[in-house]
C-alpha cells in the first residue's frame, strides 16, 4: 500500500496439534491504520492464529513480519514491546479493586501512581472515555469494565490492537461508542484486527476480512461490498439457510407463569431479583435482553429450580405450583434448561458425551430403570444429538471436556431440545457458535415452539433475539421491564432499557399484553 510495509504480514504459517492440523499455510496481511476482520465458523483456526500472533503459541512452520522485518514472537510480554495489544472476550480484572489499581496490575514495567494516573486520564480524555479510575470494579457496568481492558492496551501505544468478540456484552450504544473509538484509533495508523461473528458489524467497521475455514485462508473480502448472508456462507462452505418461521401460528396456553419473584444474589457480587413478572405461552418464544451481569444468571436459576422462591405459587409449570421444587422436579413436570456456563455447570467436562445425557434426559426419556442406567439407549441418544446438531466430536465416549466451546454447546443444546420439553428455558443459545451452527439452533427453537413448546431466551445478542423472540423484555438490575412484541420495539429502545433507563416493571401479565 503505497510502498509502505505491512505492519503484519504472515506467510505460510501452520501449527499442529496432535491428530490435527490447526492452521495450514495461512499467509495475510493488515496495512498501517487498517481495521481488518479474520473471520472463520468454530474450529476455522482463528484462535490459534491470533494467539500464535501474541506470542501464546508457537508457529510450527511459517514466518511472521513486523512492519516489514521478520520476528520471532517469544511470549505474550514480547508481543507488547513490539506493539501489540489484544482485549480479550473475556475479562481479567479483580472486582474487589479499584479501575486504576486492576490498570496497575496489567502493566509489564513499574510506573508511579501519580504518573500511571496522569496517563490514564489522558487516555481517557482523548478517546472520549467515560471512566472513573477510583471506582471498584464491581461496581461498574459490562461496557464499562471493557473500557478498563482498552486503557490497560492503550497506556502501551499499541502499533496493532486485536479484538477479541468485542461487542458480545454492550448495548447497542456501546457499540456505536467503542466503533468511534476504534475509527480513531485507526485514523491514528493503529491496525485493528477484528474477530466477530456479528456480521453486520464487520461491514459497518472493516475495510477488508480475511476469512479461514479448516485452518487455511479461503477467501479476502471488500465487507462493504459483501452481504452478511455471503460472508457466512465464505465461512462455511454452503449454502446458508434461512431460519424458517411458522405463519400465522398464535401463542396457546400459559405453560410458565411467573409472579412477584424476588430473590438475594449469591454474595458478594450477585443481582438480587427485584419482583420478577412473566408469561410465557405454547408456541411462543419470549425474549429477555440485557447487558451481562444484570441478573440473567439468577432469573435462569430460579426459573430452572437451582434457586428457589420464597413461594410455591410464585412460578406455575402447566398448571402445577413450582416455585418450591428442584431442577429434578420441573424437569418431570416438563422443563428443560441450558445454563450460560457450559463446562461445570451445562456439562460435566470429565464425564462422556453419554453420561452427560443421562444427567438430564434420564428421566423424561427413561434412560434409567431401577436405578441403573440403560447404557444401549443413552448412547443411542447421544449419537442422535451429535448427528441432528452436527457436534464434531469422536462419539459418545468422549469426554465433553475435549470438545471446542462451540461444539459443546451445541452438543448442550441438542441434549435438551431432543427431549421435547414443555418449556424450554436458555441462556446465551448461539454462544461462540458460528452462523451455520447458529441457524441450525435458531430453528430447532423455531421447530420446538412451532410444536407446541414454550421457550425463554436470555441473550445478550439483540439480532438473536429480534429474529427469534415473539415478544421480547429487557433485564436491568434484577428488574424486568414490561414485554412487548418484537414488531412493537425498537433496538435504540431496547439499547436504552439495557443501559437501565427502566419502563414500567411488570405488574402482572395481563398488563404486559
Amino acid at each position: 500500500m503505497n510502498g509502505v510495509a505491512p505492519r503484519l504480514a504472515l506467510s505460510g504459517v501452520t501449527k499442529r496439534f496432535p491428530g490435527v492440523v490447526a492452521n495450514r499455510d495461512v499467509a495475510f496481511e493488515v496495512q498501517p491504520g487498517e481495521i481488518h476482520a479474520l473471520l472463520g465458523e468454530n474450529g476455522a483456526g482463528k484462535s490459534t492464529l491470533v494467539k500464535i500472533i501474541y506470542g501464546v503459541l508457537a508457529a510450527d512452520e511459517g514466518e511472521v513480519l513486523w512492519d516489514g522485518a521478520p520476528v520471532r514472537i517469544a511470549n505474550p510480554k514480547a508481543a507488547r514491546r513490539l506493539g501489540i495489544g489484544m482485549v480479550f472476550q473475556h475479562f481479567s480484572l479483580f472486582d474487589a479493586l479499584t479501575v486504576l489499581e486492576n490498570i496497575a496490575l496489567g502493566m509489564d514495567e513499574a510506573m508511579g501512581r501519580a504518573e500511571l494516573s496522569a496517563r490514564v486520564d489522558e487516555i481517557l480524555e482523548t478517546y472520549h472515555l467515560p471512566l472513573d479510575p477510583m471506582r471498584e470494579v464491581h461496581t461498574l457496568s459490562v461496557g464499562e469494565r471493557q473500557r478498563i481492558e482498552i486503557v490497560r492496551s492503550l497506556i502501551r501505544t499499541p502499533k496493532l490492537l486485536i479484538m477479541d468478540e468485542p461487542t458480545s456484552v454492550l448495548t447497542p450504544q456501546e457499540v456505536e461508542r467503542l466503533f468511534e473509538i476504534l475509527r480513531q484509533l485507526a485514523s491514528e495508523g493503529c491496525s485493528i484486527l477484528y474477530i466477530s461473528h456479528k456480521l453486520h458489524e464487520i461491514q459497518a467497521l472493516c475495510e477488508r476480512a480475511t476469512i479461514l475455514r479448516g485452518g487455511e485462508v479461503v477467501a479476502e473480502c471488500d465487507p462493504k461490498i459483501e452481504t452478511a448472508k455471503s460472508m457466512a456462507e465464505l465461512m462455511i462452505g454452503a449454502d446458508l439457510k434461512e431460519v424458517e418461521r411458522r405463519a400465522g401460528n398464535e401463542a396457546g396456553e400459559a405453560r410458565m407463569t411467573v409472579r412477584g419473584l424476588s430473590l438475594p444474589g449469591e454474595p458478594p457480587f450477585g443481582v438480587d431479583l427485584d419482583e420478577v413478572s412473566l408469561t410465557v405461552r405454547a408456541g411462543e418464544i419470549l425474549g429477555i435482553a440485557g447487558v451481562a451481569g444484570n441478573g440473567q444468571n439468577e432469573l435462569l436459576a430460579a426459573l430452572s429450580g437451582e434457586s428457589l422462591a420464597a413461594k410455591a405459587a410464585m412460578i406455575r409449570i402447566d398448571g402445577t405450583d413450582a416455585g418450591r421444587l428442584g431442577p429434578g422436579a420441573r424437569r418431570r413436570l416438563g422443563l428443560a434448561a441450558v445454563p450460560e456456563e457450559r463446562n461445570g455447570h451445562g456439562a460435566v467436562p470429565e464425564f462422556s458425551l453419554a453420561d452427560n445425557a443421562v444427567l438430564t434426559a434420564r428421566h423424561r426419556l427413561g434412560l434409567v430403570a431401577a436405578g441403573f442406567v440403560k447404557f444401549a439407549e443413552a448412547r443411542a441418544y447421544t449419537e442422535r444429538v451429535i448427528r441432528d446438531f452436527s457436534v464434531r466430536t469422536t462419539g459418545p465416549g468422549a469426554s465433553a471436556g475435549s470438545l471446542s466451546g462451540g461444539n459443546l454447546q451445541k452438543f448442550i443444546m441438542g441434549r435438551e431440545i431432543l427431549q421435547a420439553p414443555s418449556v424450554l428455558v436458555v441462556s446465551q443459545p448461539t454462544w461462540g457458535v458460528d452462523a451455520g451452527a447458529a441457524a441450525q439452533i435458531h430453528q430447532a427453537l423455531v421447530d420446538l415452539a412451532a410444536g407446541g413448546a414454550a421457550i425463554v431466551v436470555i441473550s445478550q445478542d439483540l439480532d438473536e433475539l429480534l429474529s427469534l423472540a415473539d415478544n421480547l423484555a429487557v433485564i436491568n438490575e434484577g428488574r424486568l421491564s414490561a414485554i412487548r412484541p418484537v414488531a412493537e420495539t425498537s433496538i435504540e429502545e431496547i439499547g436504552l432499557l439495557m443501559g437501565g433507563v427502566h419502563g414500567e416493571v411488570v405488574e402482572a401479565q395481563g398488563d404486559a399484553r
